[in-house]
């Protein structure tokens, strides 16, 4: 399959014949979201190999992604007779948000001259989104390393046609048979995969505690997951105690989460 390329959908179904692809490992990106899991079950339906399904675990997930994962996990194994393969940083987000000591001579340098402390890498930003490379993208990578020793990995990502543009060099069933965002949820949902309705309040199923969501996301999270929101609140103050007005200790650049919820509460 060549990544990023697309056609008219109507591919028919296939058949892998069992010859050079036992010297590969078909693993599939699961984040759990709409895409990755429209890209699962499609991959499933036009019979493709799958060898391994990758899920990195932040953390952070909403208790309804953690209900759909075992759904899938299920399916997977009724129709592929596997499981996911869980990921999860030893330590986890708060650790690596509040507690991670910080140790390059620069990085270490900077802190003490703006009177920061050493340690914790405060609310992820646009330029720095430390959670998506230590909770993803590096346990993935790891991953992957040890089965490229072995053999040839083709790696598959779920992303939709609409979002083309992000593709680079693995393998994007969506893009290939031309699902959007819109008819990858479709999928999900003909398939039974509800996300708990999730998607009925978020545009993304992504962490809950990510500071670059809508401000109508936080306002459905304080309204409709009313315990995490008031762990986003408690999140929110640590930081500001630990690191100021500094980028790190701001959820957003113009809003705390205090400031957000005297908002909402007026509204």
């Amino acid at each position: 399959m060549a990544g990023c390329r697309e056609n008219n959908g109507d591919e028919k179904r296939e058949n892998y014949q069992e010859t050079d692809e036992r010297k590969q490992s078909h693993v599939i990106n699961l984040s759990g979201g709409k895409d990755s899991t429209a890209a699962l079950i499609l991959m499933i339906e036009h019979e493709r190999p799958i060898d391994m399904v990758i899920n990195a675990d932040t953390g952070m997930e909403f208790p309804e992604t953690m209900e759909h994962l075992e759904k899938v996990d299920d399916y997977l194994y009724r129709e592929r007779g596997i499981h996911i393969t869980t990921l999860r940083h030893p330590k986890g987000f708060e650790w690596l948000m509040f507690d991670e000591p910080k140790k390059r001579p620069r990085t270490l340098a900077k802190r003490m001259e703006m009177g920061l402390p050493t340690y914790g890498n405060g609310w992820p930003g646009i330029k720095v989104r430390w959670c998506t490379g230590q909770l993803k993208v590096k346990l993935i990578d790891k991953e992957l390393k040890q089965l490229k020793a072995e053999k040839n990995v083709l790696h598959y990502i779920g992303i939709a046609a609409d979002e083309a543009w992000r593709c680079k060099d693995k393998q994007y069933p969506l893009v290939e048979w031309g699902i959007t965002e819109e008819q990858a949820l479709q999928i999900c949902y003909k398939h039974g995969f509800d996300f708990g309705g999730l998607y009925n309040l978020y545009n993304r199923a992504s962490c809950w505690c990510c500071p670059l969501q809508r401000i109508s996301n936080l306002r459905n999270l304080r309204q409709h997951h009313p315990q995490l929101w008031k762990r986003l609140i408690e999140m929110d103050q640590r930081a500001r105690e630990q690191f100021g007005s500094n980028p790190l200790g701001q959820f957003k650049q113009n809003w705390s989460v205090e400031g957000l919820e005297k908002r909402f509460a007026l509204e």
